[in-house]
């Protein structure tokens, strides 16, 4: 569900935009405003980064974000009529996205595209808000930075470039702090002495601050995790979400904790705890070290296998993409740190070729240094699937570890 401008010219509650939203804003004629922009027809599809298109989107994007509808007639500002655009193709959406990546300094990522209407079609533009504004725009040896000015689109004077280059400082510290006190939150109270703690934490960018998650909400998203989980890494390993209560998670501060699971002496070493807050942010605290061997034997508290880490990896970004979508957010910061405070080095194994436990490429760690990244949780799923093995790749490397051993997205061409 999305809460857009049209929702808000309405006073609609968030919901999924459809044709019936469109043609109601249009019988009320709904005024444009400085997130919502009507055009009767769609730019060409050639030299489109020639066109209106970079600006209007980089003006949207240093607006605080907005809404282009293409279809729709105004007068005097105002919404009259609908007006056939025809079928947007796969070519013209693509080239669309690519303009605002390549036409626009920073680039503007996370557009949402929709189509309308069988009979008479429109296209909506989503832009999300920025904390890397100004977004620029170049036109032959100049650039500029535009911004919505009600219903118009204006240029920025120096000063307001100066307090925007400010504010987009700000709000990456911001993002920084916010990101740091998840991370320490998580990893406070961990027998780290004893076992090293896998904490892996995610932050939306610009949290998009709706109502409290339900109960049920929390659980929903808990077993839609699941899913996603085991198809990015498969049931060949440890998984968190195995080891929590999802059926039953309870209240916290502005958040639903699913709580351990794993009972007695001969499960502790399965602990772990998975958190939804209710702006949106996930965490999960698993133990990774001195896991079961065999039935009677149990590695080291600072040995963990890849394999650990991986599907706490999938469990993190599966319940990123499935929280997203419920909270209607986009852009995520994720780090992902193995907290481990023995005298010995932490060590993470992997396989050989015979799939017994190794560890001669492993690079002894006095401290793992925690691995970060920044995610668009809104991404077409085969593209998230690949950010979800580059970032599994980066965290087992930095203990010698050369490839993952379950994260395997299928090829970016279709094929195996």
């Amino acid at each position: 569900m999305s809460f857009t401008p049209l929702h808000r010219a309405l006073g609609l509650p968030p919901s999924s935009l459809t044709d019936e939203i469109l043609d109601a804003a249009v019988a009320a004629g709904v005024v444009e405003a400085d997130d919502l922009d009507w055009k009767s027809e769609l730019p060409p599809i050639k030299n489109l980064s020639q066109t209106d298109v970079p600006k209007d989107i980089a003006a949207m994007s240093n607006s605080g974000g907005g809404m282009i509808v293409y279809g729709v007639k105004e007068d005097q500002k105002a919404a009259t009529s609908r007006v056939d655009v025809g079928e947007l193709t796969e070519g013209h959406e693509r080239a669309y996205r690519s303009v605002a990546v390549t036409a626009i300094s920073p680039p503007v990522f996370g557009l949402r595209i929709e189509r309308f209407g069988s009979d008479m079609h429109a296209v909506a533009v989503s832009i999300p808000a920025s904390i890397d504004g100004p977004h620029l725009i170049y036109k032959n040896d100049f650039f500029g930075a535009p911004v919505r000015n009600d219903a118009d689109t204006a240029w920025m004077k120096e000063r307001q470039v100066e307090a925007m280059y400010r504010a987009r400082f700000e709000e990456r510290h911001h993002a920084a702090e916010a990101l740091d006190a998840l991370y320490d939150e998580a990893a406070t109270g961990r027998d780290s002495g004893k076992r090293s703690w896998l904490i892996a934490v995610a932050h939306p960018r610009i949290p998009r601050f709706r109502n409290r998650l339900t109960r049920e909400k929390a659980r929903e998203i808990l077993a839609s995790t699941v899913g996603l989980a085991q198809t990015y890494a498969g049931r060949g390993g440890i998984h968190p979400l195995d080891n929590v209560d999802r059926d039953n998670p309870r209240p916290g501060l502005r958040r639903w904790i699913a709580v351990n699971t794993a009972p007695g002496e001969r499960s502790v070493w399965r602990e772990a705890w998975v958190s939804i807050h209710h702006d949106g942010s996930v965490t999960v605290a698993a133990a990774v070290g001195g896991h079961r061997m065999s039935s009677d034997d149990y590695f080291e508290g600072w040995q963990v296998e890849s394999a650990a880490i991986e599907c706490a990896i999938a469990d993190l970004m599966a319940l990123v993409r499935i929280t997203a979508e419920a909270t209607d957010n986009e852009e995520y910061d994720v780090r992902l740190g193995i907290e481990w405070a023995g005298e010995q080095p932490l060590t993470i194994l992997t396989k050989d070729n015979m799939g017994f436990t190794y560890d001669g490429a492993s690079v002894p760690l006095h401290r793992y240094t925690p691995v970060e990244t920044t995610v668009n949780a809104g991404e077409p799923p085969l593209d998230f699937f690949w950010r979800v093995h580059e970032f599994a790749q980066d965290c087992v490397n930095q203990g010698g570890i050369s490839n993952v051993l379950m994260i395997h997205p299928p090829a970016r061409d279709g094929s195996a």
